[in-house]
């Protein structure tokens, strides 16, 4: 166990020399206005990458960004360090150690040390949003080879609505998160950026913060969050809101519903490093991936950098805490675009990092504009620090992503769609069993052979083994055991592809692991099957990964 670390009893108040005018919003940030747009935003980039300052497109046009960065000699490559070498934390970022072990291609196998033990990635995160995994204990997971996960993700914003985050800081001996879910592995908080999008008509957002009104129409007026003090400035006009009066961030603001919250960068980090997150996530201003608003993209990638300083500047932990920027600017990944903007941002402030974080996906745009995206960014961010994609989950996008160079990954799909009767297996797209379906009533199978979950193993005859037709059954019963099952089960499928994927890399055969995945799922139409969508070719094309299918 770490020692109790103490945190600030209050948030800290906003600094007015972060706040920007109205007027300003849409203005490229001062610090950014001698940057030249037409050299790739990148770096800290080893082999395979273009070097950190190799030239972009030409002055014309008529040279793509990616034809640029192929037309110029490889970096060094990438030094490498050997499995098992202890960490050693120390400034600048005394509470986390990167080695990267080895690479195939873009892909990387790598060792992240944090406070809470090492973790081997490429590594995919079960959301546990209010610090459980539904239908799950911690036992499940640690005690169980077919998981032992090492890290699970939690939701600042959920967890400061319930049960509030002083009373997790001031949870038994140690404090924080793990001891009150009595979890002694690491975990990652969310910031609660995404609740701008997943909770839009409960929000709004100025640029002081977000306000939120509390999903909870009965709460009661003693709930914590919404009733107690947030800290920051006093009430009164704020230029950031049209000069109509901002809910109090020292009262609660009754409305027709509920009360409200206002959640300040101060804020998030207050909450997280309350809650003693081994990697917390900065707050960002978070647009749907499909909007096509192009000013509010604009607004909110220049705040996003504003918010990352404010961020910075309330985090109390650096210790034991690390925090992540995280990349916005929408799906503009064109020379001098948003996302270059906001990269540019991160790269003057890379001292303050240990690791990179790639948001603004997985909201339904196009696969087309999400592998670009990631690709672009992957490109960008510096090769010696380790790059989280948020929310993302789906198995196929793991094998692709991870071959364009991402490390880390998060997403409920897993857990989310096991509490619906749907298991995760392997073979043909999409890659899932309906143990609901009619078709799985008499079938005496196992949801997938081979598989170590506690619903597909007999456990050498001490229970387990259960038969599709069973689970179906129970399923229709609404059975708690049989969610609890395939969650189980779709937890084990997770990591055993992390594990695939990891020594795929170790043995540097990791473009023959992705071909060999995506034609299992692709047989093709002359075989009976589906085509290779043409997102996935060209994505693991930019990864140097051919011959797909």
């Amino acid at each position: 166990r770490l020692p109790r670390t103490s945190s600030p009893s209050d948030p800290p108040a906003t600094n007015p020399d972060y706040l920007a005018k109205e007027e300003d919003f849409s203005k490229l940030p001062p610090q950014l206005a001698h940057v030249d747009w037409t050299k790739s935003i990148s770096w800290g980039k080893y082999h395979p990458y273009p070097p950190s300052e190799a030239a972009s497109p030409s002055n014309d046009g008529s040279e793509t960004a990616e034809s640029a960065r192929n037309a110029h000699p490889m970096a060094p490559p990438l030094p490498l360090t050997p499995e098992n070498t202890p960490p050693e934390f120390k400034p600048p970022h005394p509470a986390l150690t990167f080695h990267v072990h080895a690479t195939s291609g873009r892909a990387r196998y790598t060792t992240l040390h944090l406070p809470h033990g090492p973790i081997s990635t490429p590594v995919f995160m079960p959301v546990g949003t209010k610090g459980t995994l539904k239908g799950l204990t911690p036992m499940d997971v640690t005690r169980s080879e077919a998981l032992d996960n090492q890290i699970i993700l939690a939701n600042t914003y959920h967890l400061a609505l319930q049960p509030g985050t002083e009373l997790i800081r001031d949870a038994g001996e140690t404090g924080g998160l793990h001891e009150f879910m009595g979890w002694d592995r690491n975990i990652l908080t969310d910031s609660g950026g995404f609740q701008m999008v997943s909770l839009l008509k409960l929000a709004e957002i100025t640029e002081e913060g977000v306000t939120f009104e509390n999903p909870f129409k009965d709460a009661d007026d003693d709930n914590d969050t919404f009733a107690k003090t947030e800290g920051g400035n006093e009430e009164g006009k704020d230029a950031t809101t049209n000069g109509r009066k901002r809910p109090s961030p020292t009262t609660s603001t009754d409305t027709s519903k509920s009360r409200r919250m206002l959640l300040r960068p101060e804020d998030s980090i207050y909450h997280q490093n309350n809650i003693g997150s081994d990697i917390i996530m900065a707050l960002d201003d978070v647009v749907s991936s499909v909007s096509d608003d192009k000013t509010r993209f604009e607004i909110a990638t220049y705040r996003t950098l504003r918010w990352l300083d404010r961020c910075f500047s309330a985090h109390r932990r650096p210790n034991d805490q690390n925090l992540f920027p995280i990349v916005q600017g929408g799906l503009d990944t064109s020379p001098g675009g948003l996302r270059d903007v906001c990269l540019a941002g991160f790269r003057l402030r890379d001292d303050k990092a240990p690791g990179y974080a790639i948001g603004g996906l997985a909201g339904g745009e196009s696969k087309d504009d999400f592998w670009r995206v990631v690709h672009h960014c992957c490109c960008a961010l510096p090769d010696t620090k380790p790059r989280y994609l948020m929310g993302v989950g789906y198995p196929l996008d793991l094998v692709v992503c991870t071959a364009l160079g991402v490390d880390m990954y998060d997403c409920v799909y897993p857990t989310r769609t096991a509490r619906f009767g749907v298991a995760l297996v392997e073979g043909e797209a999409p890659g899932t069993l309906r143990l609901k379906n009619h078709e799985c009533a008499d079938d005496y199978n196992v949801i997938m052979k081979g598989c170590n979950c506690m619903a597909c193993c007999d456990g050498n005859g001490d229970g387990g083994g259960y038969t599709r037709a069973r689970l179906y059954a129970m399923l229709k019963n609404d059975s708690p055991l049989a969610v609890s099952l395939v969650t189980h089960h779709n937890l084990a499928y997770m990591m055993s592809l992390n594990r695939k994927m990891r020594d795929a890399i170790k043995n540097d055969t990791y473009c023959d692991f992705a071909r060999s995945f995506v034609r299992d799922q692709y047989r093709g139409k002359e075989n009976g099957g589906q085509d290779v969508p043409s997102w996935v070719k060209d994505a693991l094309h930019a990864a140097g990964i051919n011959n797909i299918g």
